[in-house]
């Protein structure tokens, strides 16, 4: 399968409604982290690459049409050149309201977890921050230089910005699909994550 739609938001900016509302629109399966941690060949595979193997996207997305959030998005310059005849989503909420979410949810994860070959630790914690996800400052500006990058290398006629709370239209219009009459999913809110992360 050919990725059609691909997300280049951060985790903690709506990505698992944003998974839920392109299944339902029938542009998926979405890929999202929730899939690598419940395959462990997917864990395996994600893991090579955050640790420098050499991507092979058609494998790695095998079964899927769209992804979202990390570790995806993380590549999202290298599967846009891939996969040219893909929308882009970035899905967006300020900056200080990302980092409330991630540092309660991500972060409190990753300061946690024990298995240091995690995604959480090789791909997030020191690939996407550098080693330092817990500096609110620096953290911040990773963000946003990630949403600023999106902005400026993704072609305008690919790219829809998703903010918490735009709904279906946006989305429906960039992806040339009717408007569903049920509301948008809202998922994996901050109390969700935790109790997921709880259970790990």
């Amino acid at each position: 399968m050919t990725l059609k739609v691909i997300g280049a938001g951060f985790g903690r900016t709506g990505t698992d409604s944003m998974r839920e509302a392109i299944n339902r629109l029938g542009f998926g399966p979405c890929h999202h982290m929730f899939e690598v941690n419940r395959d462990e060949k997917q864990r395996d595979a994600w893991r090579s690459l955050a640790g420098g193997a050499r991507p092979d996207w058609n494998s790695l997305f095998a079964g899927y049409s769209a992804c979202v959030d990390w570790p995806s998005a993380y590549y999202w310059r290298e599967l846009i050149e891939y996969f040219p005849a893909a929308k882009v989503v970035l899905t967006y909420r300020s900056a200080e309201s990302w980092w409330t979410s991630f540092e309660q949810t991500i972060l409190a994860y990753i300061k946690r977890v024990e298995d240091k070959q995690s995604m959480v630790i090789t791909l997030i914690a020191e690939r996407v921050f550098g080693g330092r996800p817990d500096d609110r400052r620096h953290a911040m500006a990773v963000y946003e230089a990630n949403v600023h990058a999106v902005l400026d290398e993704v072609p305008p006629d690919r790219l829809l910005v998703h903010r918490l709370g735009d709904g279906w239209t946006g989305l429906c219009g960039h992806l040339n699909a009717p408007i569903p009459t049920e509301p948008y999913p809202r998922r994996n809110d901050a109390a969700e994550i935790r109790a997921v992360y709880s259970k790990r």
